[in-house]
């Protein structure tokens, strides 16, 4: 007769990495900046939710149920302001319109009406990898030039920014990655013309 050994399985005990670390560190941060940031935007819409959840996910910036729960990326904390605002108004304008229809981007324009350029900032961002070393310094870079902006010396793209002429100050552009082709200042400064200048 045979006997069957049951096996012992190990299992190995779960190791915290370094990402769920700092997940954890700065989780109540982003929730503090996204209700703060609702609530100022949430005077303009009055509408209403059911949960706001900070997750650690590797793509998506925000999302929006038909429970009405808001949930937001714990990453929306390392990126320039003007972004943080386009992703929370874009979510909170799934609040009333589910979808996105010309309906749901005009409810986008009352307050954010600007938007195409953040869309096209926040795709070149998504484009580099989006990781928490790139946002720090994307952020670092947009807010020193908030202070003091500085032309290029040859006017020629840095590896997150571009010289804006219209503007006067540093963007991130999505025309400054085609490596394919070259800068068009005229399509440049349709993109950047609506956004006002940093003081």
């Amino acid at each position: 007769m045979f006997r069957f050994r049951r096996k012992k399985v190990r299992r190995r005990s779960r190791r915290t990495s370094s990402v769920t670390k700092h997940y954890v560190e700065n989780k109540e941060v982003a929730r503090e900046l996204v209700l703060a940031r609702l609530a100022v935007f949430n005077r303009h819409y009055s509408l209403k939710w059911n949960r706001v959840a900070i997750r650690n996910q590797r793509r998506c910036w925000g999302s929006c149920t038909s429970l009405k729960n808001l949930n937001f990326n714990y990453k929306i904390i390392f990126l320039p302001p003007h972004l943080q605002d386009y992703i929370i108004v874009h979510e909170l304008c799934h609040l009333k319109e589910l979808n996105h229809g010309q309906n749901f981007w005009n409810l986008v324009a009352e307050t954010v009406p600007d938007y195409k350029q953040r869309i096209a900032e926040v795709k070149v961002i998504d484009k580099l990898g989006g990781s928490v070393k790139l946002l720090t310094k994307l952020q670092e870079n947009y807010l020193s030039g908030a202070k003091a902006p500085a032309k290029p010396e040859s006017g020629v793209a840095t590896s997150l920014e571009q010289w804006c002429e219209s503007c006067e100050r540093n963007v991130v552009c999505s025309c400054s990655f085609d490596k394919d082709s070259a800068l068009d200042q005229d399509h440049q400064t349709k993109i950047h013309s609506a956004s006002p200048a940093k003081t």
